[in-house]
């Protein structure tokens, strides 16, 4: 399920946007509350092989039905994307707070714990 995200610090926020569906109630959220144990994967693609990578995060999902956390997850979400501030999603928020990191990149190999939040910006 593609999605978009920001960081802060060491967890992943991510909302459901205004694009029109079905039910706000969505199985991603759903699925987080019965399964908190997740893992999101980012990849970038380039059509130079050698400038490929990608990044896998483990964490532990907590979805935020509301609050002072789901507002600054919002905040976070609409600074770094142009949409959220013209349509600016509500909660739930999903937040991830990442124990794993692990990535590769085609030109670097193995990504170290150094490089992980700026291979994702």
């Amino acid at each position: 399920m593609p999605i978009v995200f920001e960081f802060e610090d060491d967890t992943l926020y991510t909302a459901v946007d205004a694009k029109p569906k079905r039910s706000r109630r969505l199985r991603r959220m759903e699925n987080a509350r019965a399964r908190p144990d997740v893992t999101v994967l980012v990849d970038g693609y380039e059509e130079d092989w050698a400038r490929l990578w990608w990044v896998r995060l483990r964490g532990r999902a907590r979805v935020l039905d509301e609050g002072v956390e789901a507002d600054h997850g919002l905040e976070l979400l609409a600074g770094k994307y142009a949409q959220y501030r013209e349509a600016a999603p509500t909660p739930p928020v999903l937040a991830v707070d990442v124990d794993e990191w692990q990535g590769w990149s085609g030109t670097d190999g193995w990504l170290d714990a150094g490089s992980r939040q700026e291979s994702l910006r």
